[in-house]
């Protein structure tokens, strides 16, 4: 099965098929840069860094843009409390964005483009659509003229009298008509500005994201995401814009992932239950929070609470454990650190095709390892379900616990456990980077028990309660069972 995604265009799944062979231009809309991110933001974060490791798992070239709005009223509003300048705000928080992101294991853009840095390209636009008769100025402002494209509407699936029913604000004596948007923003005194055609002033919202996307990555884009607030007003102005000028589509697959609540409530300010991600990775591993954003389909909502974290703890703790344990064990059969090469990864394999070849020299494990490759490619081919996919990776984790409890077992076994873990985590990025050098050596724990359980025979409880201390340090539970002490990685 070929790559299908929902597109939020059609309402349908479809077979995806980039413009250029090989070759994939995506455009996710990124934060206003006045303040941390939150929860809620770091689910497209992550979520989009998953769809992006799969396509250049398979073979694609990503090019990967995610914008930062830099200037915009909460901007100015934050700069005017701080006491300080606009662009100190946006760079303050540019860092942010990167530490806390990065924090995630989310992997940094192609390109980051700031509106203050693309100002000619969106005056440019503007002066366009104006041209065209799709925008007119107004005091100082740019409007779009919506009813001068026909198909105003299609991507949230909302009509013209529906969204006029919807418009609650006063009417704006500016505007023509009150569904118009603004393009460019006349400055009040005091605001920073550029100059325009139209007097000083800054972009609006809408308009950034068309200019930036159609300067770097052309008319039409393969991707287009966001969050699902995101489908109206924001993209469903950036269609309009955009196809009024190209005559074009702007994208041919228009990705929405869904709200997080928190605690069963709508995440909002009026509650008071925003959840910053630099206050999360303060008391809780970034691994824990990638599965919590991955382990539900990315169209529906999440619910974030302390037990859905706790869960998630307990499953990334389980994976990476096992990961070590395979290295552990590779280690003790192999002391130099030597790794026989028994698998490949999409060696030859067509663009769009995740390909694992095992060679342990066991043809039942390399039959089994295929299969588990061909249902995991299959769940990330079904729209990116990431929950089915990590369901498949846990089925192979308990193939290798099984491995594991053979007494002795070939360093080919291990590393081709050890390359397809590693294939699946390269998308998902749920092992922590330093898994496979974390904690005791098995046989080092081994070791630990028997000194204690010779300490505590000898009665040298000072010693046996030094290494009780030492294990639980590193994560080690101990077990008395009849057949003696058993030991687990926490």
């Amino acid at each position: 099965m070929s790559l299908h995604i929902y597109n939020t265009m059609s309402r349908k799944r479809e077979a995806f098929i980039p413009q250029e062979p090989g070759k994939v231009k995506m455009y996710v809309c990124g934060p206003t840069v006045y303040d941390y991110i939150h929860i809620g933001n770091a689910r497209p974060a992550i979520f989009f860094d998953v769809v992006r490791r799969y396509l250049e798992a398979v073979g694609y070239d990503v090019n990967f843009l995610v914008n930062f709005t830099d200037v915009d009223d909460k901007l100015i509003r934050k700069a005017e409390l701080l006491g300080t300048t606009v662009p100190e705000v946006a760079e303050r928080f540019i860092a942010a964005f990167y530490e806390d992101t990065e924090g995630l294991g989310v992997q940094r853009a192609t390109f980051n483009p700031r509106v203050t840095e693309h100002i000619p390209q969106i005056v440019a636009f503007i002066e366009e659509l104006v041209r065209k008769g799709a925008a007119y100025p107004s005091a100082g402002d740019v409007y779009f003229r919506t009813k001068s494209f026909a198909d105003y509407g299609q991507l949230s699936h909302q009509n013209m009298e529906e969204l006029q029913l919807g418009i609650r604000i006063g009417i704006d004596e500016r505007k023509e008509d009150p569904q118009d948007f603004v393009l460019w923003k006349g400055a009040k005194p005091g605001e920073i500005s550029w100059e325009s055609p139209w007097g000083p002033g800054r972009p609006g919202w809408h308009i950034e994201c068309s200019a930036m996307a159609r300067q770097y990555l052309g008319d039409t884009l393969d991707i287009h995401g966001g969050g699902n607030d995101l489908q109206f007003p924001h993209h469903e102005c950036e269609c309009a814009q955009s196809e009024s000028l190209t005559g074009k589509p702007l994208s041919n697959y228009w990705m929405h992932n869904g709200f997080i609540n928190i605690d069963n409530q709508k995440m909002s300010k009026s509650l008071g239950n925003g959840v910053t991600v630099n206050e999360l990775l303060k008391r809780i591993k970034p691994e824990a929070i990638r599965y919590f954003m991955l382990s539900g389909h990315y169209r529906a909502p999440l619910n974030f609470s302390d037990d859905t974290v706790e869960q998630a703890l307990g499953s990334v703790e389980r994976i990476a454990n096992c990961r070590v344990n395979l290295e552990h064990r590779l280690n003790a059969v192999s002391p130099d650190g030597s790794h026989e090469a028994g698998f490949t990864v999409n060696a030859g394999a067509p663009v769009g095709t995740l390909r694992y070849e095992p060679s342990s020299g066991d043809e039942t494990l390399d039959a089994r390892l295929r299969e588990l490759t061909v249902r995991f490619t299959s769940k990330m081919d079904d729209d990116f379900n990431t929950p089915d996919a990590i369901t498949v990776l846990f089925e192979l984790v308990a193939e290798a616990n099984g491995l594991l409890k053979q007494p002795v077992v070939p360093a080919r076994l291990i590393d081709a456990m050890i390359g397809l873990m590693d294939t699946m985590n390269s998308v998902l990025g749920l092992l922590p980077a330093s898994a496979e050098a974390a904690g005791l050596l098995d046989a080092e724990v081994d070791a630990l028990i028997a000194e204690r359980t010779q300490a505590r025979s000898d009665k040298n409880w000072k010693r046996a309660d030094e290494i009780r201390d030492l294990l639980a340090e590193q994560g080690i539970l101990l077990e008395d069972t009849p057949q003696g002490i058993r030991w687990r990685r926490k």
